[in-house]
């Protein structure tokens, strides 16, 4: 038998796989390529490495369908606004950002993520556009196009940091033809097949933008661009408490656009009716739920339960950083849990492996990468944690679901490690400089505020 390149053993194995309902306590083997060969019990293959982890808890990394990683240098803005006056605050220092100063931000936004254990991201980029308030109901982007470089940076910044990510580009269709809409989407597909080798890059995905929309033909470009390139779409849409009705006509601007589809997931959707979540489940569309984001704006709580009754596709995500604070995937799956418990009043309306699942290979199936990312299975790409549930200690395991779930957290991540590479240990990352990146950051955006109150002071 040919030796693995590394055997992971002495571990209770929550792979997430629907073949194995219990978990496995064994082993796992990693071929040289960093994809998962087979996960096992009894006598571990001979490899190359050899980790034991002591009986610790080794499961999948988590996937946030719906990130913003250029936050991560605007936590505890606007601590007790809405969405709207909430991102205007958010993006007070980020909108004045060159390329350079908004690769520091994603560098430092993706390496936080990997040190909490999440592994792959979908992340939306700062925009090219500067996006206003008109009221607690509205928003808009607008005003001077930012340069290609500025949505560049931010592949690079993902890309070097070693996360799994899918690029999503809003169309910033406010300026331009249609064409010139569509040729900049290219630009930014052909930078991503450049690095076609690269198994990092997970592909490049539309920003949908017809919730701020001023006409139709915001859907119109936006499936063009879909069906063009082969590319998904997530949009921002029912989210805010605020224009329910506006937003659900945003709703029937995708249907009568053609954007219903596998290929539209829409990020929030929480103030829907019965009947749009019929025909977005029948439509084959997905959805992603943000529990600890929507309940720091006060967004709402999305009714998960009824969305899986009705065959839609679930995922979860972390959101911006700067509405999660901590960008911490078990305080994301215990809000999701007990926001929908005490809506309900009903402790057992979604389990916790269920909501393990929806941040881990749910969050896969939504985004159209379960047959990569999401759960420890052999095909897949070796993304995966070590958490140890004795330091600090948790107590007895009675359940392993229930512990992990519920008494697990950050505290506990001892190690992250994606494709088979060690990315993370107790919290600091193996391949970079942390010290520097925060210095970065800290340096560009005090210089960013600097400026801004000098030029608010004359």
């Amino acid at each position: 038998m040919a030796k693995a390149d590394l055997v992971v053993t002495n571990g209770v194995f929550l792979t997430m796989d629907p073949s194995h309902k219990d978990p496995v306590n064994g082993w796992m083997s990693i071929d040289d390529d960093g994809i998962i060969a087979e996960v096992g019990v009894g006598t571990a293959p001979p490899a190359q490495r050899v980790v034991d982890v002591g009986g610790s808890f080794v499961a999948p990394g988590f996937v946030s369908a719906h990130s913003h990683l250029f936050t991560s240098g605007s936590r505890g803005l606007a601590s007790d606004k809405p969405l709207y006056s909430w991102i205007e605050a958010m993006t007070r220092y980020s909108e004045h950002a060159s390329a350079d100063d908004i690769y520091w931000c994603t560098l430092h936004g993706a390496l936080d993520f990997l040190n909490n254990g999440i592994t792959t991201a979908y992340d939306f980029t700062a925009s090219r556009l500067i996006f206003r308030a008109d009221s607690a109901e509205r928003g808009r982007y607008f005003g001077e196009l930012r340069t290609q470089g500025f949505s560049d940076s931010q592949f690079h910044a993902k890309l070097d940091s070693g996360i799994r990510f899918i690029h999503s580009i809003a169309l910033d269709d406010s300026v331009g033809s249609d064409q010139e809409v569509i040729d900049r989407m290219a630009q930014s597909v052909k930078l991503a097949s450049s690095y076609s080798d690269r198994s990092t890059v997970l592909g490049v995905a539309i920003s949908g933008s017809v919730q701020w929309a001023e006409s139709k033909r915001t859907a119109r470009l936006e499936v063009e661009a879909m069906r063009t390139f082969g590319i998904i779409n997530q949009p921002h849409l029912l989210e805010t408490p605020y224009g329910v009705s506006f937003q659900q006509e945003r709703f029937a601007w995708y249907r009568e656009a053609g954007a219903l589809g596998p290929d539209l997931v829409f990020g929030h959707f929480i103030h829907t009716t019965e009947a749009m979540v019929k025909e977005a489940a029948e439509a084959g569309c997905a959805m992603v739920w943000q529990p600890t984001s929507n309940g720091r704006l006060g967004s709402g709580i999305a009714n998960i339960p009824s969305y899986l009754r009705a065959g839609l596709r679930v995922g979860v995500g972390l959101d911006d950083q700067s509405c999660t604070d901590i960008s911490d995937p078990w305080q994301n799956l215990r809000m999701g849990l007990y926001l929908l418990r005490a809506s309900t009043c009903d402790a057992s309306v979604l389990g916790v492996r269920e909501m393990l699942e929806l941040h881990t290979l749910g969050s896969a199936r939504a985004l159209g990468l379960d047959d990569r990312v999401g759960s420890l299975s052999p095909g897949k790409f070796a993304d995966f944690l070590v958490v140890n549930p004795r330091s600090p200690d948790t107590g007895p395991v009675w359940d392993p679901w229930g512990t992990y779930v519920l008494a697990c957290g950050l505290r506990n991540l001892k190690q992250v490690w994606v494709g088979g590479k060690l990315v993370s240990a107790d919290g600091i990352a193996t391949r970079f400089d942390q010290e520097k990146v925060s210095s970065e950051l800290h340096f560009r955006l005090g210089s960013i505020r600097d400026r801004i109150t000098k030029d608010e002071g004359r």
